[in-house]
């Protein structure tokens, strides 16, 4: 009799346990599990090397490498039984298939950058698929395209189309340590957006694995899944494996500048005037506040300080004709601006050397880790100069530093042309994103810290729509609501579900119940099947 292959052998062990209940599986063990996976490879010795138990020596360096969060490197935490640094395809097909038939929940990590940690943390048994050996990044000029792995992160990719052709890019997020794989299949904003969307709108293909281990591309997959897959959350739907993105011409050279303006400066005038300014500025025009606590250094008393955070992809004297016409108030001048590659903003927005580019987009551990909670909210309407008062007078009662507001730029362009179905993310003719969070440096603070953002966010509540209040997928909070631990009903789901996808969570119900019907992809704020 001729031996069974291993691919044939699993594809047979997927039609077997297809065949039966995964609630009937035996109880998870990492011995059994790990057993499996070495079982059921084509090269046991070479798989060897991708998994980590609690026993290894390097377990805990390659769990805490890609934690960017303090909070969920506290002992209590629950941690994975085995990481899985995945090499090849066929290794999570057979993760897949070993995690079906131990009962053992999967979680799949690409950049750690998950607010919640729910990438590589669970309170079930589970194990972390690791996506960072998947960032093999392939440029083509000509067609001006380019394939990515999930787990590169958006500073490799930038850098790796720079080195192609400085004059290409990709509109994605202003962090180089953020996994491209998961910040795709949140949506995606950047400085590019309102002049080409967001990173989702410029995906053209993708290649995943489906619960069955199924490899498909955009045509094997169905458009259904292509779409859920660009706003969604992937971990919902498929092990995402690479995108194929559309690249966008962009100048070689921008403009940058960072004003500064305390409470005393008449921050809040200038905050009330941005809101009406900024959606009428030019499509390569990009200025986003950024709102902190500080000292002031002339009283020695707290403040709040308001940093005008710009980029323009032009030259110097043009961004001050601009300005002198549109926000005079700011008083922008020439001595406040500064010229670099398009290439050296990405580190210069992230407090990075521009002299060192290849290290600073290309390292992929970020050495900035804290305790820190964060929220969203999308701003439909300006809010008043008594609304934007009452938010910084709330975070001038932090320590210095503590408390951040980010003001993403969103109004004008082409957020305001493209449906709100055109794919998961629906946020879309918003004048900006308002990121608000509060980070600290002992453990001892944590419940106070995060009730005072609590508190915040519930201030902010006055200015903002409320049905639902939307809130951004990629800026996780699970304080919107969480899925049980075994069967969430659709209408639990929709509590946390409306805000991040208001119309669209209907159609992502409906697509994962076509696609994942036993709900093998879950974490606690996973699209769930319907009954």
């Amino acid at each position: 009799m001729r031996k069974m292959s291993y691919s044939t052998m699993l594809q047979f062990a997927f039609l077997l346990l297809c065949s039966i209940s995964w609630a009937s599986a035996s109880h998870p063990s990492r011995g059994d599990f790990v057993q499996c996976l070495l079982n059921y490879t084509d090269s046991p010795s070479y798989f060897a090397k991708a998994i980590y138990t609690q026993n290894s020596s390097s377990f805990t360096s390659v769990l805490d490498n890609y934690i960017h969060n303090l909070r969920f490197l506290l002992p209590e935490v629950p941690k994975p039984l085995v990481i899985i640094t995945a090499l090849t395809e066929n290794q999570i097909q057979t993760a897949i298939f070993c995690s079906k038939k131990y009962r053992l929940q999967m979680r799949i990590r690409s950049g750690g950058h998950d607010f919640e940690g729910s990438s590589y943390t669970s309170n079930v048994p589970f194990f972390v698929l690791d996506m960072s050996n998947f960032r093999s990044i392939s440029i083509d000029v000509k067609g001006q395209t380019a394939w990515v792995g999930a787990g590169a992160t958006v500073g490799e990719v930038y850098y790796s189309i720079y080195e192609a052709n400085s004059t290409l890019g990709f509109p994605a997020a202003y962090c180089p340590t953020v996994g491209i794989g998961g910040h795709i299949s949140g949506g995606g904003y950047g400085p590019l957006v309102r002049q080409f969307g967001l990173a989702a709108d410029n995906v053209i293909d993708a290649r995943v694995i489906d619960a069955n281990g199924t490899v498909l591309d955009r045509k094997s997959m169905g458009e259904d899944l292509f779409w859920a897959i660009r706003g969604g959350g992937g971990a919902s739907f498929a092990a995402i494996l690479g995108y194929k993105l559309k690249l966008v011409e962009i100048p070689e050279k921008v403009t940058v500048f960072s004003i500064n303006r305390t409470w005393e400066q008449n921050a809040t005038q200038l905050l009330y005037k941005w809101q009406y300014i900024a959606p009428k500025l030019p499509l390569n025009l990009v200025i986003t506040p950024q709102i902190v606590s500080i000292n002031s250094n002339q009283t020695g008393k707290g403040t709040v300080q308001v940093t005008f955070v710009s980029v323009f992809r032009g030259e110097v004297d043009e961004l001050l004709s601009i300005m002198t016409q549109q926000f005079p108030e700011l008083g922008l001048k020439k001595e406040d601006c500064t010229e670099m590659l398009w290439i050296q903003y990405f580190a210069y927005a992230s407090g990075l050397p521009t002299s060192n580019i290849t290290e600073s987009l290309t390292s992929r551990v970020s050495s900035a880790k804290l305790y820190y909670k964060a929220k969203s909210d999308f701003v439909k309407e300006p809010i008043p100069e008594k609304g934007i008062e009452e938010i910084l007078a709330k975070l001038n009662e932090l320590p210095p530093f503590m408390g951040m507001l980010e003001w993403n730029h969103f109004g004008g362009g082409v957020m305001e042309t493209i449906p709100e179905s055109a794919t998961p993310f629906p946020h879309r003719g918003n004048l900006y994103l308002m990121c608000e969070g509060v980070s600290w440096d002992e453990q001892v603070v944590s419940k106070q810290r995060i009730d005072w953002l609590r508190k915040l966010y519930k201030v902010i509540g006055k200015y903002v729509p409320n049905n639902p209040r939307a809130a951004y997928a990629n800026s996780r909070d699970l304080d919107l609501g969480v899925n049980n631990k075994g069967i969430t009903s659709v209408e639990k789901a929709r509590i946390w579900g409306a805000p991040y996808f208001k119309n669209n969570f209907d159609r992502l119900v409906q697509v994962k119940t076509k696609v994942d019907p036993y709900n093998f992809f879950k974490n606690e704020q996973s699209i769930p099947i319907s009954q």
